[in-house]
């Protein structure tokens, strides 16, 4: 019998620069399995770096990050394997002249159906469909950003910008899904917001980022299934 990972991830040390410019420095960080963690921090503060390095879009300049115990797999010239067992749900990754239809297909071409009845089929949103995304306002990125979100299936799912400009009606619809997605997959969840106006209504860990740096953790309201440790 496999033995059961003790954490998801492992950061240690770690280090992201762009340029001359220190975005993400962590001294010890941890995350554990079947956990919904929540990443509080302004804009700069470096949630949105952290995710992208969580998800191996993105190396770290130094330290190190290890998923399942080990860094991610390399190929030619260094560039990260991705990881069929974590998705980022982001659209930042997508030309802006893509239409949101094309953009959902390729992603989850087996639900675009329903993710079009559901969601797009009347309403304000129904314009949305055909539109491209370079167009599209704060608000429906973030809304997009979450569809994606709640229609993967991945063991880490990974959420930037999670509920920012939604309404509360959307938010609650989003957040009972991953609930339920967390409860009966065990799937990991991380999502970044700029605040913790709704990630700490389910959130079992929250953690707050100040330019670059851990300020501090926090539980949430929900009790977690797994724990968590930092060390400075």
């Amino acid at each position: 019998m496999n033995q059961i990972k003790r954490v998801v991830y492992e950061l240690k040390d770690l280090k992201k620069d762009y340029g001359n410019r220190t975005v993400l420095q962590i001294g010890h960080l941890e995350f554990h399995p079947g956990t919904i963690y929540g990443i509080v921090g302004s804009i700069g503060s470096g949630k949105s770096t952290l995710l992208r390095l969580l998800s191996g879009k993105e190396k770290e300049t130094s330290g190190s990050l290890k998923y399942d115990d080990d860094t991610f797999k390399t190929g030619w010239f260094g560039k990260i394997k991705p990881s069929e067992d974590i998705f980022l749900a982001s659209i930042d990754f997508f030309q802006e002249n893509q239409k949101v239809n094309q953009a959902l297909k390729d992603i989850h071409p087996k639900k675009v159906d329903a993710i079009n009845g559901r969601y797009f089929s009347k309403g304000p949103q129904k314009v949305l469909w055909n539109k491209q995304i370079g167009t599209l306002s704060p608000g429906e990125k973030s809304w997009l950003n979450n569809i994606m979100a709640v229609y993967s299936d991945p063991r880490v799912l990974l959420i930037d910008d999670y509920g920012t400009t939604i309404d509360n009606k959307m938010e609650f619809d989003f957040r009972k899904r991953l609930i339920k997605m967390n409860k009966e997959l065990g799937t990991t969840i991380v999502a970044v917001a700029p605040d913790d106006f709704h990630l700490k209504k389910f959130a079992a860990v929250l953690i707050y980022l100040d330019n670059g740096h851990i300020s501090k953790i926090r539980p949430g309201k929900t009790k977690s299934q797994g724990k968590f440790r930092k060390k400075t």
